[in-house]
């Protein structure tokens, strides 16, 4: 089989499983491990594939940067954050992460919503700036752009010192084996900082998310109290993922 043939039979072995076992696949077609894994190094170069232990994962389509991402599953991103929204109780706290679809979350708070807020994303907290009962605490340190979030040292030394009823957080990427992703390795320990001042954790996860990864794991499903997607209750991966024993809220 010529490369570029290995190459297609590889992209499309991912579409229709959702992985690529790499010692499977040099099994089936009678070539070396080592072949496999080049192609995918090469598959994963073009931003085609997210390498993993043992072979390849679907990419995220949210690593494109911020003002790309707003067009990305629009609808989606407002069903899942009107189920988010539901969650936050009048007088409650919640630690809310940046991105898009955190952004939809912000834009669907009742205007009269008695609550704090804390973010440390500038993006959410000038959506939140005409809500007058709403109570808003940002969160400084280096600007990840990608995300319009504070991240490094200086901002997870400042989530150290808040604490809030939910956190609602985004990933790029939600698997059931390689877990809660992203691909920023300093946003992936802010967002770890944020789920840890909070008593509960809920992802943010629009469908065109399930089943694909980024580079750097965020959390543990065992640290993460549901899952709020608008991908349909008998997909794959979120059947997976309930049988983790995460809650899963249909954001249909």
């Amino acid at each position: 089989m010529l490369a570029a043939e290995r190459r297609d039979h590889l992209l499309g072995l991912l579409a229709r499983e959702g992985k690529i076992v790499a010692k499977d696949v040099a099994a089936r077609l009678g070539i070396s491990e080592d072949s496999v894994r080049r192609d995918l190094r090469d598959l994963a170069a073009e931003g085609l594939c997210q390498r993993v232990y043992g072979g390849a994962l679907p990419v995220s389509p949210a690593i494109a940067d911020y003002a790309a991402r707003q067009s990305v599953a629009p609808d989606g991103k407002r069903k899942v954050a009107a189920v988010a929204a539901g969650l936050l109780r009048p007088g409650g706290a919640l630690i809310l992460d940046g991105g898009t679809t955190a952004l939809a979350v912000a834009r669907a708070l009742p205007h009269d919503l008695a609550c704090t807020v804390i973010t440390h994303s500038p993006t959410i907290a000038a959506a939140l700036l005409d809500h007058p009962l709403a109570e808003l605490f940002l969160l400084g340190g280096r600007l990840f752009k990608h995300s319009a979030v504070a991240c490094g040292a200086a901002a997870v030394e400042a989530a150290q010192n808040v604490s809030a009823d939910l956190c609602f957080l985004g990933v790029t990427g939600v698997h059931p084996e390689a877990g809660l992703t992203t691909g920023d390795a300093e946003e992936a320990a802010m967002k770890r900082a944020l789920a840890a001042r909070a008593a509960e954790t809920y992802i943010l996860a629009s469908s065109e998310k399930i089943g694909t990864a980024s580079r750097f794991r965020v959390l543990p499903w065992e640290k993460v109290s549901g899952l709020i997607t608008d991908a349909g209750p008998h997909d794959t991966v979120v059947e997976q993922v309930r049988t983790l024993g995460v809650e899963v809220l249909a954001a249909g």
